[in-house]
């Protein structure tokens, strides 16, 4: 037996105990190890149950990551599992931890199953592109009825060990431990005269209108094909057996591996856990943080407050008048009743933060003490250069300095101090206590322990950090700073606002760039606009004036009621706005531009080219160390479709070859938009991938 799995004997109970820490994943060595023990037991003489527990952190985390995309190895996941269901012994799965994907289908497989109270279950194969493949889609369905189990597999989301036992997933829930209590279950299965029950052998619940559910959930799912598949999965079992309907389930498995959603998905998978393991950073410790202060109770400032009340900090949140505390205080505690409403937090801990953690001040001295504080006011360097001058008077040595600027020059703001490796950039996005990024923007004379601090906050408040060099607009709004000129380009040229945004959210997209930006307001894009017209445009560059008169007008977006969009109606029920259309064809007709029409497709492709070519070029100045980082960045910041991988991963899926000569032709029009970047050139002449240079830093 492999020695992933420990057997013992309890009387006439064989107890297999998984051992493949941390988390037990299906390895190998572990499925050779659970078919090898119930032979064992079966040949055991007087045996009459199997209790299957795992050591450790949980029952069954899933799959092994580390087989992920290599051919599959005997026993198969599948067959292991109508193995133990077939056997003559009663097998009870004693869960804790997690029980998810191929650990759900294994104590599926079981004849029975038992779980302490902290216990979760799920299928989560639709986050990677796939379907469940061990005969999720079959036992399930059988168990908990056709609606409940597309829930839980369309939405790949963990349910806890008491919505399970609702369900019937669970048939006991039993706190202490897993082990002790399998045993006791088993005995009373055995005392009982319990016999082998399999999932496969239940009947069938009522069919529903499969091809409804199917188009409603490809709807849902805004263009990820995988949750719709797991409708068409169930189904099989309606046209035959269950045999039937794990030959459908296999198939329809093996056929989305072989997609370009499950190769993004993949992606996505390895860069999320990859993006924050530095090296640079490897062995350095983070200081120390318990106490942080934040500058400015707006929007932004009090989603940071927040963000870090909710995960245990005691917060100094600095206004500049009582009424503006007063007015700050309200934004937070608005943002704690959504969480308590939500339930991710109790009551009595709701009433300990803004009794005790959170204290709103007036005066910079109260800063003395933090171990980190975040300025979050407005986005002008003059007043970030005073807020920092305060700062390194008042804040004890040692106190790392953050700004959360979106575009503005980290090294220039540090030069403000005397301490300019104390400094950092931590660019968090609005609303900041929901949203998942937080780019760590290391400045030039950062040291590697405040680095690491950034780091460990932000994994302290629950975000995907990326490391970010200082430019304009760092990584993430640089890059959105030029896909966003590209569709004002197609704008000039004949393109409307709505029709951009309607092939991009039919791409993936969560929203159209014209209402992101009604969404963070019109007035941010604006005041770039202003001051980067300040500084100096090439004069090679197209520009234009339309968006400036709906923010003269005071059209700032949602928050105004008009921008783009008319919200009379409310957030959600966004129209055109009638006054923009005249504004552009007033612009088109000053500059001389005849429009022509646009379709679909020609939006999608430049608008993707120019992403992925100033992506190209943030990766090739070392703005982002990797293009995993460029991905991760759009992903949880940006909206971009997570089965698309993020941008450079998708543009190595279409090929950068054709990608190239795209933004070539283009580039004949306008040349210094359109200038590839020296990256692409280089990697396409050398037949790799952006991939290639994630596994060169690997």
């Amino acid at each position: 037996m492999s020695d992933k799995i420990a057997y013992a004997r309890h009387g006439d109970i064989a107890v297999l105990t998984v051992k493949n820490p941390p988390v037990n994943a299906l390895s190998q060595a572990v499925r050779q190890g659970l078919w090898d023990g119930i032979n064992k037991a079966e040949a055991d003489t007087g045996v009459r149950a199997v209790l299957i527990v795992g050591e450790g952190r949980a029952f069954f985390a899933g799959a092994d990551i580390k087989e992920f995309g290599k051919p599959p190895l005997d026993p198969h996941l599948p067959d292991l599992i109508r193995r133990i269901e077939a056997s003559p012994l009663i097998v009870v799965a004693s869960m804790h931890g997690v029980s998810l994907g191929g650990g759900l289908e294994v104590a599926l497989g079981c004849h029975y199953r038992i779980a302490v109270p902290s216990a979760r279950v799920g299928l989560p194969e639709v986050h990677l592109g796939l379907i469940p493949g061990a005969g999720g889609t079959q036992r399930l369905p059988r168990l908990a009825g056709v609606d409940a189990a597309l829930d839980v597999m369309t939405t790949g989301r963990q349910i806890g060990a008491a919505q399970a036992h609702d369900l019937g997933i669970i048939d006991v829930i039993k706190d202490g431990d897993p082990a002790e209590n399998g045993l006791a279950y088993a005995r009373e299965l055995l005392d009982a005269g319990a016999t082998r029950r399999a999932v496969s052998e239940l009947p069938l619940p009522a069919p529903i209108d499969w091809d409804a559910t199917f188009g409603a959930t490809l709807a849902r799912s805004k263009g990820q094909i995988s949750p719709a598949w797991c409708v068409r999965a169930i189904e099989a079992a309606y046209a035959g057996d269950f045999d039937a309907g794990m030959k459908a389930e296999r198939k329809i498995f093996f056929d989305l591996m072989q997609t370009d959603q499950r190769k993004g998905m993949i992606h996505a998978f390895f860069s999320e856990r990859a993006v924050g393991n530095l090296p640079e950073l490897k062995g350095v410790a983070p200081r120390e943080v318990s106490r942080i202060g934040v500058i400015g109770g707006g929007t932004m400032g009090a989603g940071i407050a927040t963000a870090a009340l909710l995960s245990g900090l005691n917060v100094h949140l600095l206004e500049m008048s009582p009424e503006a505390g007063e007015a700050a205080r309200g934004r937070i505690e608005s943002n704690l009743s959504g969480a308590l409403r939500r339930g991710k937090i109790s009551p009595d801990q709701h009433s300990k933060i803004l009794g005790d953690a959170l204290q709103v001040v007036t005066d910079y001295d109260a800063l003395a003490e933090a171990d980190l504080v975040i300025e979050a006011v407005f986005e002008d360097m003059a007043v970030k250069k005073v807020v920092f001058a305060e700062l390194d008077r008042v804040c004890k040595p040692g106190a790392v300095l953050a700004s959360n600027t979106s575009y503005l020059d980290i090294n220039e703001i540090a030069a403000t101090t005397s301490r300019p490796g104390d400094v950092l950039g931590l660019h968090f996005f609005s609303p900041a206590h929901v949203m998942k990024l937080l780019e760590v923007v290391v400045a030039d004379a950062t040291a590697p322990d405040v680095a690491a601090t950034g780091f460990a906050l932000g994994k302290a408040l629950g975000k995907t950090s990326v490391r970010a060099g200082v430019c304009d607009g760092f990584i993430g709004n640089r890059i959105l700073s030029t896909y966003r000129t590209c569709a004002d380009h197609m704008i000039l040229d004949g393109a409307s606002p709505y029709q951009i945004d309607a092939a991009l959210e039919a791409f993936g997209f969560a929203m159209g760039p014209f209402a992101v930006a009604d969404l963070a307001g019109l007035d941010i894009g604006w005041a770039v606009r202003k001051r980067k017209r300040a500084e100096g445009i090439d004069p090679r560059a197209r520009d234009a004036a339309y968006a400036d008169k709906l923010c003269e007008d005071g059209h700032f977006g949602q928050k105004t009621g008009k921008g783009y969009y008319d919200y009379a109606a409310g957030p959600k029920a966004r129209v055109p706005n009638p006054d923009v259309m005249p504004l552009i064809e007033a612009e088109r007709a000053a500059q001389g531009i005849t429009p022509r029409d646009f379709d679909d497709e020609e939006i999608v492709r430049r608008y993707m080219a120019s992403m992925v070519n100033e992506a190209a070029k943030v990766v090739g100045e070392g703005i982002a160390r990797r293009p995993l980082d460029v991905d991760m960045t759009l992903l949880f910041g940006y909206g971009f479709p997570r089965y698309r991988g993020g941008p450079l991963k998708w543009a190595d899926i279409v090929g950068l070859d054709g990608l190239l000569s795209d933004i070539k032709g283009y580039a004949e029009a306008d040349p210094y938009f359109w200038a590839p970047a020296p990256l692409l050139e280089k990697l396409v002449a050398e037949g790799r991938t952006f991939d290639d240079l994630n596994k060169e830093e690997g």
